[in-house]
């Protein structure tokens, strides 16, 4: 069978898979620039890893899978990708995205770097002999929005800290012994106003572009800290910096952004506004979940199901089904 890889996709992020195939698998590299070189890989394609998929994508008429090597499915058109092919994700970021949850939040309330640099030149202040106190996770609120794989993995490393936790979700049902109840987004507005810190972990979709707006950051505590790790458009990009400039909010914990770069050598603002400025705000370049296990699992994940669909056994992390009987 054959294994088409583009070759933007071809960074590094994917070597790990041919160790893990347990079954007879082709790999080529298409260069998707060129559109006859693509066009003819594809045609033979049995599977494809990519994380888009353009409506004006050559014709895979043998194509049983499009392998995301990611979460989001946001850049993949998906009434453009063959019907007779299933599409799969991966997930596997949680455990790096919990974990810095968790350490940016201790970061906010118990400052580390500053109190170094403080004593690097000599001075005591934050010290149990002048002070000021630094603060505590323990018995904050943490508020978590859309509590999907990500939300459930921080609210587990939460709770060890002794945090009082709330979530709300498009798909609200009863607790899992993190939560008490997982609220409808219709419990937002109040979560909102008793939350210490909220976690936005949503995926981003048409629905959800933006719900974190004005309005809602007006429901805040003046003192609650907004940590998004999701996708930069689920928060209005004005609000929020206005919120935080005006210390209507207490700040915010920023991972994922509105402008990005096309390449490492571009030097890029994250937004068009001046966040950088802000004494209020952590920011980090979208590098929660880029830890040094995670393209490992997620590698071990695209073959397993590489490996299923050459033994024809029914995939995991299944986006969409195939709808139709399959060629070839």
């Amino acid at each position: 069978m054959i294994l088409v890889i583009k070759k933007s996709d071809n960074d590094g992020r994917l070597a790990k898979v041919p160790q893990y195939l347990t079954t007879d698998w082709t790999i080529e590299v298409a260069d998707d620039k060129d559109q006859k070189a693509f066009a003819k890989a594809l045609a033979s394609a049995d599977a494809c890893v990519s994380m888009n998929w353009a409506r004006d994508t050559p014709a895979a008429p043998r194509l049983k899978l499009l392998h995301l090597p990611g979460a989001g499915t946001d850049e993949i058109v998906v009434d453009a990708v063959p019907a007779h092919a299933a599409i799969c994700n991966v997930y596997e970021h949680e455990i790096g995205m919990a974990e810095y949850v968790i350490a940016a939040m201790l970061q906010w309330v118990i400052p580390l770097h500053e109190l170094q640099d403080t004593l690097r030149r000599g001075r005591w202040q934050g010290s149990h002999l002048f002070g000021p106190m630094h603060g505590e996770l323990f018995a904050k609120t943490l508020g978590i929005v859309g509590y999907g794989r990500i939300g459930r993995e921080v609210a587990g490393r939460a709770r060890a800290f002794g945090m009082k936790l709330l979530a709300c979700s498009q798909t609200p049902r009863p607790g899992d012994g993190l939560v008490d109840k997982v609220q409808s987004m219709e419990g937002l507005r109040s979560m909102l106003g008793e939350s210490d810190f909220v976690l936005i972990s949503l995926p981003l979709s048409d629905n959800t572009r933006g719900i974190i707006g004005a309005r809602q950051l007006a429901a805040m505590k003046s003192t609650g800290v907004l940590i998004n790790v999701a996708r930069g458009a689920l928060v209005d990009e004005e609000a929020l910096f206005s919120a935080c400039r005006d210390h209507r909010i207490g700040g915010a914990i920023i991972d994922t952004w509105y402008r990005y770069p096309s390449d490492p050598t571009q030097a890029c603002q994250p937004s068009r506004f001046a966040f950088r400025e802000l004494d209020n705000v952590i920011m980090t370049p979208h590098a929660s979940a880029w830890t040094d296990q995670l393209a490992s699992r997620r590698n071990r994940v695209i073959a397993e199901n590489l490996n299923r669909l050459a033994r024809g056994e029914p995939l995991i992390n299944v986006v969409r089904s195939a709808t139709q009987e399959r060629v070839g």
